[in-house]
């Protein structure tokens, strides 16, 4: 079995972690966002290795158990009515 090497994954699953992160913010998370932040930083500026691949996952989980949890944001409503994400860069043409 082909897999990638660790060196190919991790950049993704940091990206993703930050994307969850960038989530949470915008929810007012804060906090929150920011421990993920932390964590993932000092997994990614360590070793690559297939624990650090792993512990991203596990932040990726978290980002996401965290957003989906708590009190419901208007954001949140608005984003439920239209079933999709917001692109926050989009300008009207």
């Amino acid at each position: 079995m082909d897999t990638l090497p660790v060196s190919e994954i991790l950049p993704g699953l940091y990206r993703a972690v930050l994307d969850g992160v960038a989530a949470l913010e915008a929810r007012g998370r804060r906090r929150e966002a920011a421990e993920i932040r932390a964590e993932a930083t000092r997994i990614y500026s360590r070793a690559w290795t297939m624990d650090a691949a792993r512990r991203l996952r596990e932040l990726r989980a978290r980002a996401d158990r965290t957003r989906v949890g708590g009190r419901r944001t208007r954001y949140d409503h608005v984003v439920d009515t239209i079933g999709r994400s917001v692109d926050m860069e989009r300008r009207p043409v």
